[in-house]
């Protein structure tokens, strides 16, 4: 498998599970509708888990742009890579987000309330106040990818501390820790490919009440994570592995 279809796999499988999780928390007429934030935030957490379980063997599985940056700041990955990673990322997340659309199309047809139809798509801040929502997606990101290079790159004496095929479960467990913890501002984009690309699909798709998809805000979701990522890269650059 190459790296693009690993990664374009991968983002589908993520953005498929994971807004799928907020598809049946949201929308009406689903089993789990008003099951709360600890559902979205676990279901976020395993969505990560087998994106990552799936494709980490062919791609090493960043799954999002302030990743693949992140960790070609660090010189852990090739410049020439970066466009092949990020290309794939955002594919796969509108193709994901297609397939949610798909999917529980029955529920989006009786769903009225755009903002609930946004939500299944793209994030939204809980109080629009754009230096505060930039900050949250900034640390949010940077705790993310600060936390993947230590995960990647962790030893023990000589010898690398590795989980073998569970390698993708302290990943999850970050994601989890950072939507219980720091997510509630800003739903936690933490991936400019998880929102711009769901939110490119809810401004041309035919959703029934869909409304408007909120360009205002989605430079912040994008900005933010990658600044995240970069500013990640430097602290373990600074710090040391």
């Amino acid at each position: 498998m190459s790296i693009f279809v690993a990664e374009f796999i991968g983002t589908a499988i993520l953005i498929f599970l994971g807004n799928g999780v907020v598809a049946t928390e949201v929308l009406e007429g689903t089993k789990g509708k008003g099951t709360g934030w600890m559902l979205i935030t676990i279901g976020w957490a395993v969505a990560v888990f087998v994106a990552v379980f799936i494709v980490a063997p062919y791609s090493g599985a960043h799954i999002n742009p302030a990743v693949t940056i992140g960790l070609a700041v660090a010189g852990k990955l090739e410049l020439a890579l970066i466009p092949v990673y990020i290309g794939a990322q955002f594919l796969g997340a509108a193709i994901g987000s297609l397939l949610v659309w798909l999917f529980y199309q029955p529920h989006f047809a009786i769903t009225k309330d755009p903002g609930l139809i946004l939500a299944v798509h793209s994030t939204s801040p809980a109080i629009r106040n754009t230096l505060n929502n930039l900050f949250s997606e900034i640390l949010g990101a940077f705790v993310l990818v600060f936390a993947i290079f230590y995960i990647s790159g962790a030893t023990v004496g000589d010898a690398p501390a590795s989980l073998g095929a569970l390698d993708a479960l302290p990943v999850a467990l970050v994601v989890l820790a950072i939507g219980m913890s720091l997510g509630s501002t800003t739903g936690y984009a933490i991936n400019p490919a998880r929102d711009l690309g769901p939110r490119i699909m809810h401004a041309i798709l035919p959703i029934k009440n869909k409304g408007k998809s909120d360009w205002g805000y989605a430079w912040i979701p994008v900005i933010g994570p990658t600044i995240g990522g970069i500013l990640a890269a430097f602290a373990f650059l600074t710090i040391g592995s």
